[in-house]
């Protein structure tokens, strides 16, 4: 369902990790490994929530780890429509698989 809404395949995975685990810390490869996608395609959409101030970043070295801004206005609402997305994707894979058998 947020595929309505969010076009970019990447973005849309990067979203829901960070609305569902707000406290999770990662580098690019980390996230790279985690929802596995290219770490250039990566990049360039964690600069535009950045810039959107949806994360936060720190340095440790010469590597940039990223992580929710807890203090992002839409942070709330971006959480429940991922849940929702979520389960209504699970409700269409019930009711297909409740067709099929």
């Amino acid at each position: 369902m947020l595929d309505v809404f969010i076009t970019s395949r990447v973005r849309r995975k990067i979203l829901t990790v960070f609305a569902k685990y707000p406290d999770f810390k990662t580098h690019v490869r980390g996230l790279a490994k985690l929802i596995k996608e290219d770490p250039g395609n990566i990049q360039r959409e964690l600069t535009r929530l950045e810039k959107g101030e949806f994360l936060i970043v720190t340095r440790k070295g010469n590597t940039r780890v990223y992580q929710a801004n807890r203090q992002f206005p839409l942070l709330k609402e971006l959480q429940t429509m991922v849940i929702k997305s979520e389960q209504m994707r699970k409700n269409k894979r019930s009711n297909v698989n409740k067709t099929i058998g």
